[in-house]
Parts: structure tokens; C-alpha cells; sequence
């Protein structure tokens, strides 16, 4: 019972939608602008760098902690996967929003952190290449998302977390199909570095 509600708390933790809270300050709505995500990237384009920013450590931070506390609280790992994907899930599918949210890659990220950090390097380096490179943040999040699950099964993460990694990898292409769309008719945009 007591992992039950903390599932939900994982939820609603995810469900909090920083990136709309923070434009808000600047009267902005970043479900009505640019791309309609509620992200760092487009939170950036509609309020300003900074705010995406801090919208980014955000969003990291909501699917570290409870993942992360389930960890320090000795949780079999089986629930602590079910509780990284619930704060996973809860910025996707928002209550808050009316269950339409972001596309998880930086909820994911902290999940990550928390379950196999070690994994996330092979990865930062391919998303950093890809953006320098060609400047494409959802074509370096697609290429990250994919890698995550075999750079965690080669560093021999436990198999409850390497499983948590494909499925979250599943749930972030499903939500990046507008953008795969654009990336292969040329017309998704690039992020400007200045």
C-alpha cells in the first residue's frame, strides 16, 4: 500500500508542469507558441533562454528525486522502475494539463541519473555531436533516448532498469512522431546557438 501511494506522489511529481508554471511569469504560454511543448527547448524559444534553462534542471530534477528516494529507501527495484516511469508518464500525461504534456526526454534523463548514471555518458556525447553538428535537439534526444538501453544492458545495469530504458525509449519516439515527420521532409527546426 505504502509503494501504491508512493507511485502516485511519483505521478503528480511528474505531472507538474515547470516549463508552463515559469513562461507564465513573462505572460507567456508555451502550449501556444513555436512547437506547443512544454519543454525546455520551447520554453526557451517562448520566454526566454534563461527560463528554459531552469526549466530544463527542472524537469530533470522531477524524475530524479523520486526515483532517486525510492533508491535510498530500499525499494526492490522492480517498484523503483515502476516509480521512475510513473514520474515519467506524469510529464507526458499531465493531471494537471488535462493529460497533455511534454515528451519526457529530460524527466527521463533524471530517471536515469538516479538508476544508472554511467549510462547517460555514451549518450550526452552522441547528443551533443548530433547537436553541434546538424542542430537538431529532437534528432539528438531521438539518438540519446535509443542508446540509453544498450549502454545500460552493456554496464550490466539491473535488468528491471535496462527494461525501464526501452520502454521509456518507446514512449519518447511515440511522442516525437510529428518531429520525425519534419526531420525526414527537412523542415524541423534547428536551435540557434547565439
Amino acid at each position: 500500500m505504502q509503494q501504491a501511494v508512493y507511485v502516485v506522489i511519483a505521478y503528480l511529481i511528474g505531472s507538474i508542469p515547470i516549463g508552463v508554471m515559469l513562461a507564465r511569469l513573462k505572460g507567456k504560454d508555451p502550449r501556444k507558441t513555436g512547437s506547443g511543448n512544454i519543454g525546455a527547448t520551447n520554453v526557451m524559444r517562448t520566454a526566454g533562454r534563461a527560463l528554459g534553462i531552469v526549466t530544463l534542471f527542472g524537469d530533470i530534477a522531477k524524475g530524479f528525486l523520486p526515483t532517486f528516494i525510492a533508491i535510498r529507501c530500499g525499494m526492490p527495484k522492480e517498484v523503483v522502475a515502476v516509480i521512475g516511469f510513473a514520474t515519467f508518464v506524469g510529464h507526458l500525461f499531465p493531471v494537471f494539463l488535462k493529460f497533455r504534456g511534454g515528451k519526457g526526454v529530460a524527466t527521463a534523463l533524471g530517471v536515469y541519473l538516479a538508476v544508472g548514471p554511467i549510462a547517460i555518458i555514451p549518450c550526452f556525447v552522441v547528443f551533443v555531436a548530433i547537436l553541434l553538428i546538424w542542430r537538431y535537439v529532437s534528432l539528438g534526444s531521438l539518438a540519446g533516448a535509443g542508446i540509453v538501453p544498450f549502454a545500460m544492458y552493456a554496464l550490466k545495469v539491473p535488468v528491471e532498469y535496462v527494461l525501464l530504458a526501452f520502454v521509456i525509449a518507446a514512449f519518447v519516439f511515440i511522442k516525437h512522431k510529428d518531429n520525425i515527420r519534419r526531420l525526414i521532409k527537412g523542415q524541423e527546426n534547428k536551435i540557434k546557438f547565439r
